[in-house]
């Protein structure tokens, strides 16, 4: 799980190396940990969770499985921290573009999340993600659309997980 975790999220990294990531590996290592064997990985991607494009250090994998997203930063000395947002718990999700980063504010039930200083490239890339998940996810709690449509998006957003969005 670990390889799959990390080769997405390197792919993410190398689409749009305008984004502030540190320890990837060590990050992947934490969010592959907390992934069942259950789940299948669509797209992960890493970024800075916090409000400030100041803070460069607070590296975390945010990963999107077929169930849920799954956010994880490894600590550096020991431990970690690990989030996992179902999509019943999702509200909205906004982006902010600025100067040089952007931002993906995830609101949640109980939070919100922001993930910051990422590339302006990827804003794009990640609101369609994050959108065709929540969407499908949505609907089929709500009316039961059929394993065409679940397949459908969930390939979709693998393929953008490997060549990046088309413009």
């Amino acid at each position: 799980m670990f390889n799959e975790v990390y080769s997405k999220a390197n792919d993410f990294l190398m689409r749009n190396p305008g984004t502030v990531a540190w320890r990837l590996k060590a990050h992947c290592k934490v969010a592959a940990s907390h992934i069942n064997d259950d789940e299948e990985v669509l797209y992960a991607f890493a970024a800075q969770k916090g409000p400030s494009a100041l803070d460069m250090v607070s590296t975390h994998v945010v990963v999107v499985t077929d169930k849920r997203l799954v956010v994880a930063q490894k600590r550096l000395i020991f431990g970690y921290f690990y989030y996992s947002i179902t999509p019943d718990m999702f509200n909205d999700l906004t982006i902010k573009m600025g100067l040089i980063w952007g931002r993906a504010i995830i609101d949640t039930i109980k939070e919100t999340v922001v993930l910051s200083n990422l590339s302006r490239g990827a804003l794009r890339e990640i609101e369609t993600v994050l959108s065709k998940y929540m969407m499908q996810k949505k609907r089929s709690y709500e009316t039961g659309i059929v394993e065409n449509e679940i397949e459908d998006v969930d390939e979709n957003i693998k393929e953008i997980s490997v060549h990046g969005e088309k413009r």
